[in-house]
């Protein structure tokens, strides 16, 4: 399949859910994603969960997630949360395509007094396209502005 067609469908596919969601967060990650170590961080709730998507940049190229936390609980208090998804993950480097599927679970803390939130969460991929792989890393830091409340 040409490279240049799949990453289109990808991105339509993004906007089209993004088109669909509202109260959204948007921040940074720092850590291993999608074969990089800086991402723009977004989380868009739906009804019944939420879509944790990132857009990634590195040495790796530019890599796409969008995860898909079927489990967001409150944890003790209203300030943390933890949720657990997964979802696809997608890299566009200067020689290779990579394809997979990204597991995650993660905690974070929403602040009261400011529109903030903190979070950590590990992301392993199994990646399927270009080689077959499993990177067992994945760790991040996330920091998000919170819209809408």
């Amino acid at each position: 399949m040409n490279q240049r067609l799949l990453s289109k469908g990808i991105l339509l596919v993004l906007i089209m859910l993004t088109a669909e969601l509202n109260a959204q967060e948007v921040g940074i990650r720092f850590g291993e994603v999608a074969r990089n170590n800086v991402a723009v961080d977004a989380v868009f709730n739906t009804s019944s969960s939420r879509v944790h998507a990132n857009l990634s940049f590195g040495n790796n190229g530019v890599g796409v997630d969008a995860l898909w936390d079927f489990v967001y609980k409150n944890l003790g208090g209203e300030a943390f949360n933890w949720y657990l998804g997964a979802g696809p993950s997608a890299n566009f480097g200067d020689s290779a395509f990579y394809l997979g599927v990204s597991g995650e679970i993660g905690i974070e803390y929403l602040f009261t007094g400011v529109p903030i939130t903190l979070g950590l969460d590990y992301r392993p991929t199994f990646w399927i396209v270009e080689n077959t792989d499993f990177e067992w890393g994945g760790f991040g830091l996330n920091a998000r502005w919170r819209f809408g409340g």
